[in-house]
């Protein structure tokens, strides 16, 4: 496989996918002091090209490191 390949094939089909559309996500406490969890919590609107997210109800692009680690076995 040459360079292009690969590297295209990075851009296209990322292996590492920290969010996805409509997830629910939580904002780490440290950001948003005095909220309980329920108030810090977003929807997920997009996902955009540079890892960054937009969420429904709160303005601005974030990063993963403002949020708290993603445990899907949360919601079971």
């Amino acid at each position: 496989m040459n360079f292009f390949k690969k590297f295209y094939s990075k851009i296209v089909h990322p292996t590492n996918v920290w969010a996805r559309p409509e997830m629910p996500i939580t904002f780490r406490a440290e950001i948003m002091p005095g909220k309980s969890r329920e108030e810090r919590t977003f929807r997920i609107k997009d996902v955009l090209q540079n890892g960054r997210v937009t969420l429904y109800g709160f303005t601005g692009e974030h990063r993963e490191r403002e949020f708290e680690q993603v445990n899907f076995k949360r919601e079971r």
